[in-house]
């Protein structure tokens, strides 16, 4: 046959043999049923054989009701008695007066002592120590009384707060505190401090459009505000261009590091200034920055 095949399919020795082999393997693999099934006994030749199985297939369903109809019948004898109780305070005899068990009356007994509550007779069928027919038995007599609100807990009515509202005032900024700032409607605590920190950084306001230069307070806060204000007639802290030092003009909000260094430098250069128009000289002096800086430096 291997010649055969070689011939005309030219199929060599070793394909011949793995053909020959997988062949086997099916005919061993449809066989292997029909062995089984001649040679497995019959059931009903074998009474013995099938009573066992019958035997095991109960087995699971009487070991599930086991451990219960161990705890319900421990007292079968005791007679049962039933009233109106409440679950939540019911105790161990109370519970086995109504037919259960001294374990399940325990477990409900631990369960309460632990914080459980029963709302409801329903929340009875919770306890997985209570059978089905248990529950129903003693479902009509379950009581739970109403369960009173805690006194943290008990309905507060909102009462609205009336917020004194801020009566106009004229505040002059210049001189005020920060408790007589916090009387401008508009201003509170927090702007009241900024106020006064900028105020002293700048030696005092010539204008009431400065504290748009506070931080926080845009142009609608001051819009709020400007009519409640006022500035006095005070003389300004000033500081002499010609002798101040580095740190001195660092305090001017308006000159920046480089702008005071410039200053400085012309000032060792060409000697001491005379007037404003000298600082028009600084290169890095613009007349914005030198309006802003004139009532604060003096010769």
């Amino acid at each position: 046959m291997r010649i055969w095949f070689n011939k005309n399919f030219g199929v060599s020795k070793s394909e011949f043999n793995g053909l020959l082999f997988l062949v086997s393997i099916i005919i061993v693999i449809r066989a292997t049923p029909v062995i089984y099934g001649y040679c497995q006994p019959n059931l009903k030749d074998d009474p013995n054989l099938l009573a066992q199985i019958q035997k095991i297939s109960i087995t699971d369903q009487v070991y599930a009701n086991t451990i219960r109809d161990r705890i319900e019948n421990t007292n079968p004898e005791k007679t049962v008695k039933l009233f109106k109780f409440n679950p939540n305070t019911l105790d161990v005899e109370g519970w086995q007066a109504l037919g259960l068990s001294a374990k399940q009356a325990q477990s409900i007994i631990n369960y309460t002592a632990k914080g459980g509550k029963f709302y409801k007779p329903e929340d009875l069928q919770k306890m997985y120590t209570i059978s089905p027919e248990m529950y129903k038995k003693i479902l009509p007599y379950a009581n739970i009384p109403d369960q009173p609100i805690h006194a943290s807990k008990k309905y507060i009515p909102f009462e609205k707060k009336e917020f004194a509202k801020k009566a106009s005032v004229i505040v002059d900024i210049n001189q005020a505190d920060s408790a007589r700032l916090d009387e401008i409607k508009g201003i509170g605590g927090t702007f009241a401090l900024r106020i006064i920190k900028y105020r002293e950084r700048l030696g005092g306001f010539y204008k009431k459009e400065q504290l748009l230069e506070v931080y926080g307070l845009d142009s609608n806060k001051y819009a709020e505000i400007k009519d409640q204000i006022e500035i006095s007639n005070i003389p300004l802290k000033t500081i002499n261009i010609n002798t101040a030092t580095f740190n001195d003009l660092k305090r001017n909000p308006y000159l920046s590091f480089k702008q005071i260094n410039a200053i400085i430098q012309y000032r060792k250069q060409h000697g001491n200034y005379s007037s404003i128009a000298d600082l028009k000289r600084v290169v890095l002096l613009n007349q914005q920055v030198i309006d802003k800086i004139t009532p604060y430096v003096s010769f």
